[in-house]
This record gives C-alpha cells, sequence and structure tokens, in this order.
C-alpha cells in the first residue's frame, strides 16, 4: 500500500526541519572559525597542533554547500508532493517505485533516468 499524501508530507516536511536545522549548525561553525581566522595569523600551515584553519574551513564550506543543495532539494520534493507530482520521474515521468523513494524521500529520478 502507497504512503497517504498527508504522511509523505510528514516526512518530507521532517526532513526538510533537520536539512534546515543542519544548515544552522555549519553556519554557526563557519561564523565562529571566521572569527577564530580573524585573530590568528594568515599563514597557519605550520601549525604543528593539528589542522589547520584552512583546511577546516575547507571541509565546513563543503558541508555546508551540500547541506544547502540537500535544503534545496527537500523544498522541491515538498513542492512536487504539493503539485502531484511528487514519484514521478522529471526525466521519463514513469512512477519511481516506493522502495527507491524510501531509501530516498528527495528522490527526483528513478535509478534508470539516474545512471
Amino acid at each position: 500500500m502507497a504512503p497517504r499524501k498527508d504522511d509523505q508530507r510528514s516526512l518530507l516536511v521532517e526532513q526538510q526541519e533537520r536539512v534546515r536545522a543542519r544548515v544552522a549548525e555549519l553556519e554557526a561553525e563557519m561564523d565562529a572559525l571566521t572569527r577564530a581566522r580573524r585573530g590568528e595569523f594568515d599563514d597557519d600551515e605550520h601549525d604543528p597542533e593539528g589542522a589547520t584553519l584552512s583546511s577546516q574551513w575547507s571541509m565546513l564550506a563543503g558541508l555546508l554547500e551540500s547541506a544547502r543543495d540537500e535544503s534545496r532539494q527537500a523544498a522541491d520534493a515538498v513542492e512536487r508532493l504539493d503539485a502531484g507530482e511528487y514519484g514521478i520521474c522529471v526525466d521519463c515521468h514513469r512512477p519511481i517505485p516506493p522502495a527507491q523513494l524510501e531509501a530516498r524521500p528527495l528522490r527526483e529520478r528513478c535509478v534508470a533516468c539516474s545512471a
């Protein structure tokens, strides 16, 4: 039995909220790192104490970009659900099998079209 639209919406909105919280957390970490970088020497590459501020910055920037992308995907999935297009492949316009949506609720393409 396919999940009801209300159930799907609840799951998608919950995921969207988790992703938004993750984005906010990463943005706060980036802000803290930015403040830390202002107080440090520009050349932190020779610090024997561990990871450099530059490498932390790069890692956080990548994680934040991924989280923001996932946030956009979650918002798009809710929009597709509201438009009656959720679970329909954006390329071949066939239904995406429920198991694929269960594994990746933000999926917009079926496995065949994703490949």
